[in-house]
C-alpha cells in the first residue's frame, strides 16, 4: 500500500464514513502527518494497522501494542527501520490521545501529553530538557530561534499557561481572538521544554486546548501542513535587529485563521525563508505582510450561528460564571428539563458553552461559562 493511496482511504472515510471511523481516520491521518515535522515515514505495516482500527476491527490500543510487537519480533531490520519505527510508535501514541477528549491544562498535562505521544521511543519521554539548546532552521538559512534557557523552563511554562487562563477573551472580535491563539502559541513553542518532539507535542497540546475552549478545530491542516505549522512558529519567534529583521507572526496568523474560521489562505514554506530569492517570494496577488487576509464570499465563519436559543443563552451568560437557576432567571424561563435540553446542552455540545468543572457534572457549585468560541460569538452579537 502506498502513501497515496492510504491518503486516499483516509479521504473517503472522512467524506462518506460512519461517525466513529471519521473520528478514527482524522486522528490517525493528522497524528501520520505530523511526523513530516521531523523528515520521519510511516511503514506500510503501520498504515495497514491504521486502517484496520479505523474500520472497527481493533482497537486503539491493540493497534499500538501491534505496532509494538512488531518492532520487537523483527529479525532483518530494513536500514530505515529507525526512523520508521519512532514514526510509528509515535503516530499510534498520537492517534490515542486524539481519540480521546481527556485534556489537563496544566504544566504537568503538557509533560504528560508529552511522555504520551513518546512513550516506548525516548527515554527522557515526559521531562523537561536540562541543558540549553539551538537549532538551525531553513527559514532562516541556519540561524536559530532563542530558546528559552533550561533551568527556567517549568517557570516560563506555567507563567504562559497561567496568562492564557486570566486572558480576557471579551473584548476581542474573532480577528483579535485569532492573533491572540497564535501568540500564545508560538510563545508555548518557543520555551521549547522538550528536548526532542517539542513541535509534535505543541501541535497535540494546541488541538487539545482548542477542542476545550469549543472549537471543531480543522485537523486536517496539521496533517497537511504540519512542516509550515513548524516553520510559522519559528519565523513568530525569530529577530535580528542588526539584520533588520522583526517577529513576523503574520504566517502563524493565516495558519489559525484557515484552522479555526474556515478560511482558505496561501501557506506556502518558501514565503517564509529570509532573504528569499525572487522568484520564491510572495506575489502581489497575495496578502501582503503585516495586513490579514479578508474573508471571501466562500470562507465559512465557523463562530457564528443562527440558532436563536444558542445566541440568547451566549447574551445571558457573558463573561460571567452562572448556574442553571441563574441562567433560568436570565432567559426568563421556569422549566429546569427545557433549559437544559434545549440551550444548555445543545451549547455544550456545539463548544459554545463549557462546565466549570467538567470533570464533575453533578458538582454542587456547577457553573456554566462561555467558552473562547462562545466569547466570540458574544463580542460579535454585541
Amino acid at each position: 500500500m502506498s502513501d497515496k493511496e492510504l491518503y486516499i482511504n483516509f479521504d473517503e472515510y472522512i467524506r462518506q464514513g460512519e461517525p466513529q471511523k471519521r473520528e478514527r481516520a482524522d486522528a490517525w491521518r493528522v497524528a501520520i502527518g505530523l511526523q513530516a515535522v521531523d523528515g520521519l515515514k510511516t511503514s506500510e505495516y503501520l498504515q495497514e494497522t491504521a486502517r484496520r482500527n479505523i474500520e472497527g476491527e481493533i482497537t486503539i490500543d491493540e493497534a499500538r501494542e501491534l505496532v509494538k510487537q512488531y518492532y520487537i519480533k523483527k529479525t532483518a531490520p530494513d536500514k530505515d527501520d529507525e526512523g520508521r519505527e519512532e514514526a510509528d510508535r509515535v503516530s499510534s501514541n498520537i492517534s490515542k490521545l486524539l481519540q480521546t477528549d481527556a485534556f489537563t491544562y496544566s504544566v504537568a498535562g503538557l509533560a504528560a501529553i508529552h511522555r504520551a505521544i513518546f512513550e516506548g521511543v525516548f527515554k527522557h519521554a515526559g521531562r523537561f530538557r536540562d541543558y540549553d539548546i539551538s537549532k538551525k532552521e531553513w527559514v532562516l538559512r541556519g540561524e536559530s530561534v532563542l530558546y528559552g534557557r533550561w533551568q527556567d523552563l517549568r517557570m516560563a511554562v506555567e507563567y504562559d499557561l497561567e496568562q492564557e487562563r486570566q486572558f480576557n477573551y471579551t473584548a476581542l472580535n474573532k480577528d483579535q481572538m485569532v492573533e491572540h491563539l497564535a501568540k500564545f502559541v508560538a510563545g508555548l513553542w518557543q520555551i521549547h521544554p522538550f528536548g526532542e518532539g517539542n513541535t509534535r507535542t505543541t501541535a497535540i497540546f494546541t488541538i487539545k486546548y482548542l477542542r476545550s475552549q469549543g472549537f471543531s478545530v480543522n485537523n486536517d491542516l496539521f496533517e497537511r501542513h504540519s512542516w509550515y505549522f513548524r516553520n510559522a512558529l519559528v519565523r513568530a519567534n525569530y529577530r535580528n535587529l542588526k539584520k533588520g529583521i522583526n517577529y513576523e507572526p503574520i504566517f502563524l496568523v493565516r495558519f489559525f485563521r484557515n484552522l479555526l474560521l474556515g478560511e482558505n489562505n496561501t501557506l506556502k514554506n518558501r514565503y517564509m525563508m529570509i532573504d528569499a530569492p525572487e522568484d520564491w517570494k510572495m506575489p502581489e496577488s497575495d496578502p501582503a505582510p503585516h495586513k490579514y487576509p479578508t474573508s471571501t464570499p466562500q470562507v465559512q465563519d465557523k463562530l457564528n450561528t443562527d440558532n436563536p436559543n444558542f445566541i440568547s443563552l451566549v447574551q445571558v451568560i457573558g463573561g460571567h460564571e452562572l448556574s442553571v437557576k441563574e441562567i433560568m432567571e436570565g432567559l426568563n424561563l421556569k422549566d429546569r428539563k427545557n433549559v437544559l435540553n434545549l440551550y444548555l446542552n445543545p451549547a455544550i455540545k456545539d463548544g459554545y458553552v463549557r462546565l466549570l468543572y467538567p470533570d464533575s457534572p453533578r458538582h454542587p457549585r456547577q457553573k456554566y461559562l462561555l467558552t473562547v468560541k462562545g466569547l466570540a460569538l458574544y463580542n460579535e452579537i454585541k
